[in-house]
């Protein structure tokens, strides 16, 4: 015969502590999930950076360029200065949750404009 444990003091500390905690890692996983789309975010916006900066410097069109691959809300801005490109691009991230503030993340390319080429912005 087995014998049977009697319910004590810590009768219900399950459901006590699953209640303080459960709000916690809900949390943690809401941070998780907005860390991981800011740097995928951050990745397409360096990626049409690259592509704009390019453009800008072979004397293509860089906005054109850069609405192919921009990630949706996003703005670019491009300058060109003498021998040189620079493309910057913002994204918002979007947190889960529409209470929340929104993040921006930015990234910023710069090529050397080619001999010949008249750059456009």
């Amino acid at each position: 015969m087995t014998a049977r444990r009697r319910a004590g003091r810590d009768r219900g500390s399950f459901t006590a502590e699953l209640a303080a905690g459960l709000p916690a890692l809900l949390l943690l996983l809401l941070t998780g999930l907005t860390a991981v789309d800011a740097v995928g975010t951050k990745g397409g916006c360096l990626h049409t950076a690259r592509e704009a900066a390019l453009a800008a410097a072979r004397g293509g069109d860089a906005v054109a360029a850069a609405s192919r691959t921009l990630p949706s809300g996003g703005e670019v801005s491009v300058d060109v200065n003498g021998e040189r490109a620079q493309v910057t691009v913002r994204a918002p991230v979007r947190a889960l949750g529409t209470r929340l503030p929104r993040l921006t993340v930015e990234a910023t390319a710069v090529a050397a404009v080619e001999p010949g080429a008249s750059p456009t912005r």
